[in-house]
């Protein structure tokens, strides 16, 4: 039973000292590159995860791109929401709008740009360490959204902050490359590899499950990127809440969850905290080891689960069947307790 005396904490940066706590829309610790026009805001960093993960979101206009580069450790992905990025990654390139995501792991030549007018996305970066290199480079911003006029040459700034501090960041900058043309979306941009490489999944493809009343739509899963993390899109409705598979705490021993609300107000319980409600641009951090239930509580809810490993999207995808249709049906489909109570042990999960 909850204690209405314990709150989880709502901060504008994540806290040094561990623990749950829900960060704001549009909040983060908010760091801008000099002349990107744009910035990063710091949902998780490798303090919250034991150095796992780094969530952020970002948010810019039309400028330079930062250069051709590759990481030998550091995967990263890239999910558009407003706007366009291109995105060159390996051998092909591609316009990216909203919903499309891209994967690019360890060793990949690849090369983000922001397009205009206003473009938001978010990203992940494993191991979370490497985000310490957007700290080096860049700097605080405290404004609403980014430095839109912010005219200062990116890469007369980048290149040789880089040089001095070459070998102590997990990046290698090609600045010989030559990207490719941007190619069309196809039907391989509609299913995810088995195995790590890179690839684009375009918006609303790829595989669904649901369980009960919950869709997960997964971005990539454990087996994409050799077990380091996940992402999904976790979908259900406030008319299905006496059916929600989650409504029973969970413990996942090893896996730290960021859930990003993207539409409606997603209710979480950490621990022995009074419930909160999550809105529409806010996250909420749930570190491993510590029990948490779910309730969506508005007629539409999406929320971008993201985690160090399998955690509860992978529960939909074991306990689940697959789902051919693209929006929550007005029926909860019939599920069966002893499939998720399985799906638990299977992934070490505690059930309270």
């Amino acid at each position: 039973m909850s204690n209405g005396s314990i709150t989880v904490p709502r901060l504008q940066q994540p806290p040094k000292n561990g623990g749950s706590y829900v960060i704001p829309q549009l909040e983060g610790e908010i760091i801008s590159i000099p002349g990107s026009k744009s910035v990063f805001r710091v949902l998780t960093s490798s303090l919250q995860t034991g150095g796992a993960m780094s969530v952020f979101s970002s948010g810019g206009v039309l400028a330079d791109a930062p250069g051709f580069h590759h990481h030998n450790e550091a995967h990263d992905i890239f999910i558009v929401t407003k706007g366009y990025m291109k995105i060159w990654n390996g051998d092909r390139c591609k316009i990216l709008g909203p919903g499309d995501f891209a994967s690019v792991p360890p060793g990949v030549i690849h090369n983000p740009q922001i397009l205009g007018p206003h473009s938001e996305s978010f990203g992940v970066i494993t191991p979370g360490d490497w985000l310490d290199f957007f700290r080096y480079i860049g700097e605080t911003y405290d404004g609403i959204l980014f430095p839109e006029f912010d005219s200062r040459n990116l890469l007369q700034i980048l290149i040789p902050k880089v040089k001095a501090a070459a070998g102590k960041y997990d990046v290698v900058f090609h600045p010989e490359h030559q990207g490719c043309a941007v190619s069309d979306w196809s039907s391989d941009d509609e299913v995810m590899p088995e195995t790590t490489q890179p690839y684009y999944l375009r918006a609303n493809t790829g595989p669904r499950w649901i369980l009960g009343g919950v869709i997960s739509r997964p971005f990539i899963t454990t087996r994409q990127c050799d077990g380091k993390f996940a992402i999904s899109s976790i979908e259900s409705s406030s008319v299905h809440s006496e059916t929600c598979p989650f409504r029973r705490k969970l413990t996942f021993p090893r896996t730290h969850h960021c859930f990003a609300v993207q539409e409606g107000v997603l209710e979480v319980t950490v621990g022995d905290a009074s419930p909160y409600r999550v809105a529409e641009g806010e996250s909420i951090f749930v570190p491993a080891s510590t029990p948490f239930q779910l309730g969506f509580s508005s007629k539409f809810v999406r929320v971008w689960s993201f985690t160090t490993g399998d955690g509860v999207e992978a529960l939909i995808h074991q306990a689940g069947s697959p789902f051919e249709g693209y929006v929550i049906p007005d029926k909860s489909k019939v599920w069966e307790e002893r499939n998720l109570l399985d799906a638990c042990q299977k992934f070490a999960v505690r059930v309270s």
